[in-house]
């Protein structure tokens, strides 16, 4: 089924019911990435073990 049969179909439905379809549309676009998730983990692993170096919030905003 092509996206403008889906997109027809959807047009058909009660209004409450292209909501949900929209929202779960919608929170779908918001999820991270594997490939994010894997970085920030590896991240993390670094800092907790000692090979990360953080740096202090203050720092990173600071203005230049």
């Amino acid at each position: 089924m092509s996206s403008k049969e889906i997109l027809e179909q959807a047009i058909m439905l009660k209004p409450e019911e292209r909501f949900v379809i929209v929202e779960g549309l919608l929170k779908s676009l918001d999820e991270p990435d594997q490939i994010w998730v894997e970085e920030a983990e590896k991240r993390l692993k670094a800092y907790r073990d000692g090979s990360l170096e953080g740096i202090p919030m203050e720092e990173v905003f600071k203005e230049k």
